[in-house]
């Protein structure tokens, strides 16, 4: 007879043992139904429940005018697939559909079959469908002949302008674009984002497996606000010729690129600003996969050597400080020796003119009587040095102007005070050589000098809404009777050098500016030791033109970057579209739109300087 199995102690022993496990086991419920449940509970609705943010309507762009659109959003549709919802015949068969009612050939539908064949709860395959198309897609779901896809609402942003060269849009570089989640990247666009964009309206709500917001789960959050809508200080038809001139003076002149702005000297209202090449606001998805760098507006956002533009600062200096007048003679020796003879300048062609006026010597761009000026300016070189860098400063040169655009740079000026200047130094800076600017802070330079001598800030958005925007002004920079004496040199170098005078004058109207002609330095070259680049040059002219004698009513920029010239000696740079040539033919342009201009302005200074 077999012995009994039970025992006391074993029962006891498993008692105990289920006793401590459901104890355990009681506790750790505890901790996660107790301890943990808020945690636990958040991290649980965050697996089903989504936020999401969807843009507001964006506010649109109007010229000057208010009439003419520059830049609207329109309701489009992006097509989405649920792929995991398939199986993979069916899949390749959806796929293969939908290739054939969008039409899309090679990569376009490599990429929409990838997609459409993988394994995702979501993703889509095309955005900004028109109304035509995306009927199209309804009608085939209709049909059975494509499932697992959906059509979903999609802002998108046009700009329905055509530009004034091809492949482009009207003023892409001043409007910039809109991104596909709604974000303004360049120009007006970006710095105008917040307002533009409004306020994104934001929910909460549950969502299926697809990720997609189940409609009767869905709570508001914020209902959002829309953008306010934007006019510019831009006149469209001006733009619209400006680009063209640009267009034929880059084709003409085989130049990396041709850039101009035109500004009215007393408010700082930027009338049309472009470069070309320029870039399709519509598709700036292909340009930035192949050339984004046309994103970058050289207007305001590109610093360059301006070479004899800036001699008009050194007369500023030099009148204002009375180290000449305009009939102030000075000998023109054609090299000038500095440094106690170790460094030189020359003249453009290497030969002096003798004696000269001051006002003469500006004309025909002297640049030896320009290094001897500004070395006259101070008592030594280090107090000339601070003296021109002052009068740099006033006009606004190593500081952004504020123009209301994304992407403005200060341009590089050295502070003698900081880094001393020898005699070259000095020298190449009377004429534009060893300062950086943009062609922005030129032209509101400029519009100080003859504008009777106040500083305006340059501004291309006239009115927010309802609300128009009070120009702003850093303040006076020179006396009204300087600026006078000014206006009258910049005409005086139009009319006294046949070279300009007959390819800038314009009958009828009042003209001055300065020509600027730079070298340009490539530190790539020589192995990396730098050096100039051959046959390239960079062509620039700043100037007024004016329905009244001593009355400027517009200041035109005009930079040609790189310009091929088609005759090369020394002192003679010709090309088919010299910049002068282009400043006429804008100006002419600007001034004669009708209804651009006030009826008449009031001079800040006297009329006739002294001379």
């Amino acid at each position: 007879m077999l012995g009994r199995t039970d025992s006391r102690r074993r029962l006891l022993f498993l008692l105990v043992t289920f006793a401590v496990i459901g104890a355990a086991l009681l506790t750790r419920l505890a901790y996660w139904q107790v301890t943990q449940r808020d945690r636990l509970a958040a991290e649980a609705f965050a697996q089903t429940t989504m936020r999401q943010e969807s843009p507001s309507r964006r506010g649109d762009i109007f010229d000057r005018s208010g009439v003419v659109v520059l830049a609207t959003t329109v309701d489009r549709e992006r097509l989405a697939a649920t792929p995991s919802e398939l199986n993979s015949r069916r899949q390749r068969e959806v796929a293969a559909a939908l290739v054939a009612l969008l039409r899309l050939e090679d990569a376009e539908a490599r990429l929409l079959t990838e997609r459409m064949t993988s394994d995702k709860r979501y993703v889509v395959l095309a955005r900004g469908l028109d109304t035509t198309t995306a009927d199209r897609v309804r009608a085939a779901v209709a049909k059975g002949t494509i499932e697992g896809v959906l059509l979903e609402d999609e802002p998108v942003r046009v700009y329905p302008h055509e530009g004034g060269g091809p492949e482009s849009t009207l003023a892409a570089h001043l409007l910039g674009f809109v991104n596909r989640d709604g974000i303004g990247q360049y120009g007006v666009e970006e710095y105008y984002q917040d307002v533009l964009g409004g306020r994104p309206r934001v929910v909460h709500a549950q969502r299926d497996i697809a990720a997609r917001a189940i409609p009767d789960t869905v709570v508001v959050e914020d209902p959002g606000a829309p953008g306010e809508d934007i006019r510019l200080t831009i006149d469209a038809g001006l733009q619209l010729a400006l680009e063209q001139e640009l267009l034929a003076a880059w084709a003409a002149d085989r130049a990396q690129s041709v850039s101009a702005v035109i500004l009215d000297p007393f408010t700082g209202e930027v009338l049309a600003q472009a470069t070309y090449p320029s870039y399709d606001g519509n598709a700036y998805a292909a340009v930035a996969a192949t050339a984004p760098g046309r994103f970058v507006d050289p207007v305001v956002s590109s610093v360059y050597e301006p070479g004899s533009v800036f001699k008009m600062f050194t007369a500023s200096a030099a009148l204002e400080s009375g180290v000449v007048t305009p009939k102030t003679k000075v000998k023109d020796v054609g090299t000038l020796k500095l440094d106690g003879g170790r460094t030189h300048v020359d003249d453009a062609d290497r030969r002096g003119m003798g004696w000269m006026t001051f006002e003469d010597a500006i004309a025909w761009s002297r640049n030896v009587v320009a290094a001897k000026v500004a070395i006259e300016l101070g008592d030594t070189t280090k107090a000339a040095s601070t003296a021109l860098h002052d009068t740099w400063t006033r006009y606004g040169f190593a500081a952004p102007t504020g123009i209301d655009v994304a992407g403005e740079v200060r341009g590089i000026v050295h502070d003698p005070r900081i880094t001393g200047w020898q005699q070259i130094d000095l020298a190449n800076g009377s004429f534009g050589q060893g300062v950086a600017v943009t062609p922005i802070q030129l032209a509101a330079a400029y519009a100080a000098m003859v504008n009777g001598g106040t500083l305006v800030q340059p501004h291309v958005v006239k009115a927010v809404g309802s609300h128009e925007i009070e120009p702003a002004s850093p303040g006076r920079v020179i006396d009204p009777k300087l600026s006078a004496t000014l206006v009258t040199m910049m005409n005086h170098v139009v009319t006294d050098v046949p070279f300009y005078r007959d390819r800038t004058l314009i009958d009828g109207y009042y003209v001055g500016g300065k020509t600027g002609t730079a070298q340009i330095w490539d530190p790539t070259l020589r192995g990396g030791r730098g050096d100039w680049k051959h046959n390239l040059f960079n062509y620039s002219f700043v100037g007024y033109i004016g329905r009244d004698t001593g009355i400027p009513d517009l200041v035109v920029a005009v930079k040609i970057n790189e310009g091929t010239p088609t005759i090369a000696r020394v002192g003679q740079l010709e090309m088919p579209v010299m910049s002068f040539e282009l400043f006429r033919r804008i100006a002419h342009d600007a001034i004669t739109r009708p209804g651009l201009l006030p009826e008449r302005r009031v001079p800040a200074g006297p009329v006739v300087a002294d001379r």
